[in-house]
């Protein structure tokens, strides 16, 4: 298929103006939005091994996750400002899509949930400079209100200290599900089947047992629901990458985390130092800051070590 023959990629959805809870709908995105400064979390984390720097992502996901809905009930004052929903309140079902909605706290109250979030947390400084979770529910089951929402968190000092977070990344619960169907029939590069086996779930907050995945016809690689590598993703990931912490660009950590691994000798880390913090100083166009990023890494290169 030429490029002139690709259809255009899914519309965003979103619920009508004219739905009752439209204008909840609109200041929960608020409050995702706020949690950079609002976030709260009780972890302090020290004393990490270099080869365990890569492992946050799946060891503390669960817990950043369950503090991201923690921290949005504790912004009700921005989601409910005149209190319409007192008896709703966010909560997490990791078992389940979407795994947080907000739902009514008390029986017999209707509708019982009112929208839903399927949450990702996201070790920023991992490996792949992306997200790797997979997203495979088909598009029927999600409501039109339902969220996507991508939480990129790092440690307070780079290798110890709280949890924080950056801005999240939000979609479309269903416009993320269609335009990864898209992507994979339509744009993706490989030769094999471009088939997908859609789900035949079709209602809104399904249950655990629920059949509620797509599924490719092929997929050698495993990559069906690797939402990041379909490119929607990539304008959001190059903002974020230029936040700082502790001083210095997310992506500066990353490149220097990256640089850890079993096989790397006290040579080819030194090597990397003055490299990244060279590249990092140029495009910063400050030359002079070359030796103080160099100095920092070397600093945090020396607590690693001593950990391990």
């Amino acid at each position: 298929m030429s490029e002139s023959e690709i259809p255009s990629p899914p519309t965003a959805t979103a619920p009508e103006e004219k739905w009752a809870h439209y204008e909840l709908f609109v200041a929960v995105k608020k409050a995702i939005y706020s949690l950079p400064s609002r976030f709260e979390s009780t972890l302090n984390i020290d004393g990490v091994l270099a080869t365990d720097l890569f492992a946050f992502n799946s060891s503390l996901g669960a817990t950043i996750e369950q503090q991201v809905v923690n921290s949005l009930n504790k912004l009700r004052g921005v989601w409910d400002p005149e209190q319409r929903y007192a008896l709703y309140e966010f909560e997490r079902q990791p078992q389940t899509f979407p795994d947080v909605v907000l739902k009514a706290s008390a029986p017999d109250v209707e509708p019982d949930v009112l929208l839903g979030i399927e949450l990702k947390g996201w070790y920023v400084l991992a490996k792949e400079k992306e997200p790797s979770f997979r997203y495979k529910v088909t598009p029927a089951v999600c409501a039109p209100a339902d969220l996507l929402v991508v939480v990129p968190w790092a440690l307070s000092n780079v290798i110890s200290g709280s949890p924080i977070v950056f801005e999240p990344f939000l979609m479309g619960a269903r416009h993320a599900a269609e335009y990864r169907n898209w992507y994979w029939q339509h744009k993706r590069k490989g030769t094999s089947s471009r088939d997908i086996q859609l789900s035949s779930v079709a209602q809104f907050y399904p249950t655990k047992s629920d059949m509620i995945s797509d599924r490719p016809e092929s997929d050698g690689g495993g990559n069906f629901g690797r939402l990041a590598r379909a490119g929607v993703m990539e304008d959001y990931i190059a903002e974020l990458f230029e936040e700082k912490l502790a001083g210095i660009q997310l992506a500066a950590w990353q490149q220097f985390l990256a640089i850890f691994t079993e096989s790397a000798t006290d040579k080819d880390v030194d090597a990397a130092l003055q490299r990244i913090a060279k590249t990092t100083a140029s495009a910063t166009g400050n030359p002079e800051a070359s030796k103080l990023l160099a100095d920092k890494f070397r600093e945090i290169a020396n607590l690693i070590e001593t950990n391990c």
